[in-house]
């Protein structure tokens, strides 16, 4: 390791409602304060496809699992050129890398990219107490408790912010190849989930701020709302754009995505207490009562109560643990979301099949075979090619 990240300096972590925990040292230093909004993570393995997951703008990731970092670091694993949280929170961080594919440890990662980072903290008690009072502003460092107190409640967290424009392509690009044309709107999008789908078709990559029009210009076959950061309340034009989208082209929301789609529907949106952040959340599909364990990264959900009330709008899938919608289709439009992820990366592969079949389902629509899904018949137009069912799954 570095210098710097090896060094033990005494540091503390502070959360906005005065909650005071006391670690064992901290890196990456910036003048004794790194601050955001914090909540923990519940993956065993995956922390650096984590830490550079885009959806993690503007927070502080606490790992409940007690040791990270033992496997290092690599290029293959980052989901993101860089790590976009604002800080790591840590019980132990693992000085030596015992992998074969690792090119650097945790900590010199961290500090080449200059985020800020603290170890020996009880993350279990932290843990138990967000569950208790929510996600919060928190401040850590060196610097005195008072100053991190201050730092903590002056902290704005994610609510009301559009931190989408912190982080989607400054340009369009495409990427894979084939007949198959998609467009995929990066709101944040991971590495792992635009790979999956240059893995299938032909995929072109535009701003969150792309017009509808020019996108449909593109005569996609699809188009896919990825993943992204901060609150979907903030975000009026991208809701704006998927509104201009519906019922013209085929459309798949994930997470954030997902959470966009809702809300051009008509729905509402609400920040959960904690948020959904692992690798082990079940979610059952009403149609079929089949459970799957999925990856989750989100602080705000659709209200239920405003998607009961949309016509041609369904819930097709539910979260087991809070009852929180994981799945929504308007068939009539060719639309679906899904707030857990596909690509699951670190996670489970239980729900990678989506992106096949949103895949498979945007060919279809190329072939002129989306009849069906006017007359919500959930059989194939022809006999060949999935059709959007009633259940919201594509088959």
């Amino acid at each position: 390791m570095s210098s710097s990240a090896g060094r033990s300096r005494r540091a503390s972590l502070v959360l906005a409602d005065g909650e005071i925990f006391e670690g064992g040292s901290a890196g990456v230093d910036p003048v004794g304060v790194a601050t955001g909004e914090i909540v923990f993570n519940t993956v065993l393995t995956g922390y650096q496809e984590v830490i550079t997951d885009p959806s993690y703008t503007g927070q502080v990731v606490a790992f409940t699992y007690p040791h990270i970092g033992n496997y290092g670091t690599n290029p293959d694993d980052a989901e993101a050129p860089r790590p976009h949280c604002r800080g790591v929170v840590v019980r132990e961080l693992s000085p030596r890398a015992s992998s074969w594919r690792s090119r650097e440890s945790l900590g010199e990662y961290l500090e080449r990219h200059g985020v800020p980072w603290i170890t020996g903290i009880d993350t279990r008690r932290l843990t138990r107490h967000l569950r208790s009072r929510g996600a919060m502003g928190c401040a850590f460092g060196t610097a005195p408790t008072e100053e991190l107190l201050a730092a903590a409640q002056s902290e704005p967290g994610t609510t009301g912010r559009d931190l989408v424009s912190e982080v989607t392509t400054a340009e369009p690009y495409e990427i894979g190849g084939g007949e198959i044309r998609l467009v995929a709107y990066d709101f944040g999008a991971k590495a792992t989930m635009l790979g999956m789908l240059a893995r299938l078709a032909r995929v072109r990559v535009v701003p969150a701020g792309f017009a509808a029009s020019d996108v449909l210009g593109m005569e996609p076959d699809g188009v896919l709302l990825s993943n992204g950061p901060g609150d979907p309340a903030a975000l009026d034009a991208q809701v704006g754009i998927v509104s201009d989208l519906l019922g013209k082209v085929p459309l798949l929301g994930i997470c954030l995505g997902h959470q966009l789609l809702g809300t051009a529907l008509g729905a509402r949106t609400f920040k959960l207490p904690f948020g959904h952040h692992g690798g082990n959340h079940p979610v059952r599909s009403l149609s079929t009562g089949a459970v799957s364990i999925t990856s989750q990264n989100h602080n705000y959900a659709l209200e239920a109560a405003s998607l009961g009330s949309l016509r041609g709008v369904e819930v097709t899938h539910v979260n087991l643990n809070d009852g929180v919608v994981e799945g929504i289709a308007a068939p009539g439009l060719m639309a679906s979301g899904f707030q857990y992820h596909p690509e699951a990366a670190p996670g489970p592969h239980d729900a990678r099949s989506l992106i096949d079949h949103f895949v498979r389902y945007a060919d279809a629509s190329r072939a002129g075979q989306t009849q069906a899904l006017a007359a919500d018949s959930g059989v194939d137009a022809g006999g060949t090619g999935p059709t959007l069912h009633r259940s919201g799954e594509l088959r």
